[in-house]
């Protein structure tokens, strides 16, 4: 039988094999903005990536956002192509829960999205927040491009010292590139909305963000 700490990520060579054809969901809409969660995006629009534990919390406070043009879950930086839910959950693909934000820069800063990222999690855990404990649960920016790199660097940083003087320890989030990311299952998304009493565990702040 495999075995291995939840908390260590997986083998390349140990991930599942994962599937050719990709999962369907990203021609939905929107359950509360009304705009496909798919491609294409209007001209001129910005991805932003996060990886913040479940990512069913995680995606409703960036819908919230004004200038959220629209959001998704899905998985990402891993090695199982078109992973399944049950397969991410086994961390045995290497992939992240994460949310997706489409949003048109002249309405909202990269720096506003990410100060919902800081506050809305705990960074000082990496591969887990909570109860929530494994390598689909850790705490990573993908960035696509050098600008959100700098952004994102700067706010760890001034972050950190907010951090460090309300008595906490180290952020342990990574920066890393954005990768491919794949769609989750229909039922994933917007599932808040879809299920307001739902679990969530998400939007407790330790420090404000500035």
């Amino acid at each position: 039988m495999f075995r291995r700490d939840k908390q260590q990520m997986v083998d390349p060579g140990d991930a599942l094999r994962g599937r050719p054809e990709s999962m369907p969901g990203s021609d939905a809409i929107h359950t509360v903005l009304g705009t496909r969660i798919g491609p294409p995006y209007p001209d001129g629009f910005a991805k932003a990536i996060f990886g913040m534990g479940c990512f069913w919390g995680a995606e409703r406070f960036l819908w919230q956002v004004p200038g959220v043009h629209t959001t998704a879950v899905g998985y990402t930086g891993g090695f199982t192509p078109n992973p399944t839910y049950e397969e991410v959950s086994t961390s045995r693909t290497g992939h992240n829960e994460v949310a997706m934000a489409v949003y048109d820069p002249a309405v909202v800063d990269y720096e506003d999205l990410l100060k919902v990222f800081w506050e809305v999690h705990d960074p000082t855990q990496f591969m887990g927040q909570g109860n929530d404990i494994g390598t689909q649960y850790r705490s990573e920016i993908y960035v696509f491009d050098d600008g959100q790199r700098a952004k994102a660097e700067a706010s760890r940083d001034a972050y950190q010292v907010k951090l460090t003087e309300a008595g906490f320890g180290e952020i342990t989030t990574r920066i890393v590139d954005a990768g491919v990311f794949y769609f989750a299952e229909g039922y994933h998304q917007q599932y808040l909305d879809k299920n307001p009493g739902g679990y969530c565990n998400h939007g407790f702040c330790q420090v404000g963000y500035g």
